[in-house]
């Protein structure tokens, strides 16, 4: 058994593993191409969040979708790359939108040079994807430009917050599904699409990235509450500090309209004061780790990611789809 991918994915082929490396050993190499500028500056700072690392789910998705086509077609590499620098790109955007000071155990490109050096270093990075994208044909343009509106409006909708007598529940995972399933669900489809998958297969690997991208974000929502480890390149308990309302949140905000239980509302007040007291924060931490609205999220994202593993049953048994089923079960398992 061999090990690639984020997530100590397992390959148990020799020829899937071979064309993974070396698929996301080019992807490397294509960031940063992609990512200089005859202004070392622009360099500078474009390449920070490349050379900070990170999973590489996105490239990695790709690759395993290809092997359905022809992995070695020559579009496969650069969509690859393509997701990966408009998800960077987001990065950027989003740091500066939540104030956060650090990204992938480095400081954050707002925190380093400021909200201006960081939101322009996002459009720089958009630029190149798009300047990437255009030698990959019309069709690709489409479905980039499709999903890239999906992820803005994702990001809108949140800002915006539910609507009166809206469902936040529903209304979280819209949001998520726009800003994080979007490009996964490119991811799948780009990479089936390049490879010269046939029609039936890139509808199947698009759904699939959907859903896996959705239990992908709420795996990261527990593990900000769960983890001791700093597996999401932050600090536990970030969001909670931070007052973003994730998944765990809302399942707890839900159960306390519903059944109104002491304990439930004692937690909501702490939550809902000063979390930069760090004894306060702790003792949040420690109590939702206990509580059932956690669990309840972990149930959620292991429902979204056994629909990702559904989606897949028509296609034929081969080494990319256990591959593709295993990622399902490494995602549950960052949920714990």
């Amino acid at each position: 058994m061999t090990v690639v991918g984020p997530f100590g994915l397992s390959v148990r082929d020799q020829a899937l593993e071979a064309d993974v490396h070396s698929g996301l050993s080019a992807v490397e190499a294509g960031l940063l191409d992609a990512t200089k500028s005859e202004v070392p500056f622009i360099t500078e700072a474009a390449q920070h969040l490349v050379r900070a690392g990170g999973k590489r789910f996105r490239p990695l998705l790709v690759m395993l979708a290809a092997q359905f086509g022809d992995p070695y077609a020559p579009g496969v590499v650069p969509a690859a790359v393509v997701v990966e620098l408009t998800h960077l790109a987001t990065l950027y955007h989003d740091d500066v939108m939540d104030e956060a000071e650090v990204r992938r155990g480095v400081s954050s490109a707002n925190a380093r040079w400021g909200n201006s050096v960081a939101v322009l270093t996002g459009d720089f990075l958009f630029a190149r994807a798009s300047h990437t994208l255009a030698d990959l044909g019309p069709e690709a343009v489409r479905i980039q430009a499709e999903a890239f509106e999906r992820l803005v409006t994702g990001q809108i909708l949140e800002t915006a917050g539910p609507r009166d007598g809206g469902d936040p529940v529903e209304h979280y995972l819209d949001v998520i599904a726009g800003k994080t399933g979007s490009l996964i669900a490119v991811s799948g489809r780009i990479g089936a699409l390049m490879a010269g998958a046939d029609e039936r297969v890139v509808d199947i690997l698009t759904q699939y990235g959907e859903r896996l991208g959705v239990a992908f974000q709420l795996a990261d929502d527990v593990l900000d509450i769960a983890s001791d480890s700093h597996e999401s390149g932050k600090t536990p308990g970030t969001d909670l500090r931070e007052g973003i309302p994730t998944l765990p949140v809302l399942r707890l905000r839900e159960r306390a309209r519903v059944l109104g239980l002491p304990e439930d509302l004692e937690l909501i007040e702490l939550l809902d004061g000063d979390l930069a007291d760090d004894a306060r924060h702790a003792e949040v931490l420690r109590r939702f780790r206990a509580h059932p609205s956690l669990e309840q999220a972990r149930r959620d994202t292991v429902r979204y990611a056994e629909e990702a593993r559904a989606t897949l049953a028509p296609l034929p048994e081969c080494t990319a789809k256990a591959a593709l089923e295993e990622l399902c079960d490494a995602v549950v398992h960052r949920a714990g």
